[in-house]
């Protein structure tokens, strides 16, 4: 047997435990987790080896790794861990510690995924959009009827977003290009399945969330999350369609509440309040077993509900015609959308991409659960 020298990281084990991965200490290896566990694959199954990794700081061992995202914290290995360890947790920690290192530039990664940096993040758009305010003239409350783009123009805002959003797509591209090299340096397998055929599977599971189904005591997650992508969806193609009306057919604002795109956008954005109310109610009901959801998922979900509530917002003091809070609370609501949209590389929705590289490495090397 060939020696192997172990360097342990012991700052990576502190981020773990200050993560809400303060119980990895209690795994004894007994590996009631992996045997419990409905979605990990039968080759080299999760938790158990990552447990093991995060006690010892075996930080190159977990950052490579794509089983942290295989997992969906289901929390069937929380509930039956006999020690308490709560490996649920232990993952979310290390995702979120995974997003944060693997971020571009590393600086954006620390300031969204802390908690105690998230007025810091809020801070940006917020200076931001009041310096283009003030500049342009705009920073004041216009009279007559309650039009959004006479406070903030419509251009402006175009300018603003499709800068921040093309730079941030970029920099994720290139964290997802980082992911994926690395993940098949630290794993050596041959792949009996191509890329685009093993990524359309994967993106054909995410419109239906199929392996959320798979899990025990958490599968009621599946509905909220559902209500919560497909709003995104909606929402993006409710963007694109007031661009559009906007350059093409030049339809003036407000936009009546009879037409079709508004239908779209007030279910979509119904389904994002729900789905949100949902989920944050699902973290707290008590399912048998203890889990100390990560300040990371709670920032997130809480960023969410107020993105949804602000939006509503503008849409029904608009209509009760409250200038002086309208406007403020668009502005409020831009500042959310900022942060959801363009820091989306760092934040809950990172997970997207990460996660489907992963589920499609999977199927790739036949560790597919759903082969």
């Amino acid at each position: 047997m060939s020696e192997q020298i172990i360097t342990p990281d012991l700052g990576f084990v502190k981020d773990i435990i200050a993560s809400g991965g303060d119980s990895v200490k209690k795994c004894y290896q007994c590996a009631a987790c992996t045997v419990v566990c409905n979605v990990t694959p039968d080759s080299k199954p999760f938790p158990r080896k990552e447990m093991i990794y995060a006690q010892w700081g075996l930080k190159d061992k977990l950052i490579n790794n794509p089983d942290i995202w295989l997992c969906h914290n289901c929390n069937d290995c929380t509930k039956y861990c006999p020690r308490g360890a709560r490996p649920g947790d232990i993952f979310s920690a290390m995702r979120r510690k995974f997003i944060e290192d693997n971020s571009i530039p590393s600086l954006m990664g620390k300031v969204v995924t802390q908690t105690k940096m998230t007025l810091l993040a809020l801070a940006i758009p917020f200076i931001l959009f009041l310096a283009v305010l003030g500049i342009t003239s705009h920073l004041r409350i216009p009279e007559g009827d309650i039009v959004y783009s006479k406070f903030f123009p419509i251009l402006y805002i175009e300018i603003i977003f499709i800068s921040a959003v093309s730079l941030a797509g970029i920099v994720y591209l290139a964290s997802l290009v980082r992911f994926w090299n690395n993940m098949r340096k630290s794993n050596s397998q041959s792949f009996s399945k191509g890329f685009i055929p093993a990524l359309i599977e994967t993106l054909a599971e995410f419109l239906k969330h199929s392996r959320f189904g798979k899990c025990g005591p958490n599968a009621d997650r599946r509905i909220p999350h559902l209500l919560v992508f497909f709003a995104f969806i909606g929402l993006a193609i409710t963007t694109i369609w007031v661009t559009y009306y906007y350059y093409v057919p030049k339809v003036n604002t407000p936009i009546p509440l009879t037409d079709p795109m508004k239908w779209l956008a007030n279910i979509s954005a119904s389904a994002l309040l729900i789905g949100g109310a949902l989920l944050m109610i699902n973290r707290t009901k008590n399912k048998g077993f203890i889990s100390k959801s990560s300040s990371f998922d709670w920032t997130f979900a809480i960023i969410i509900m107020l993105l949804c509530i602000t939006g509503i917002l503008t849409e029904l003091i608009r209509l009760a015609g409250i200038s002086t809070l309208a406007y403020p609370i668009y502005f409020i609501h831009l500042i959310f959308v900022f942060y959801t949209i363009v820091f989306f590389p760092y934040s809950k929705l990172a997970h997207m991409g990460y996660r489907s590289l992963a589920i499609t490495y999977s199927k790739m090397t036949d560790r597919d659960i759903s082969a």
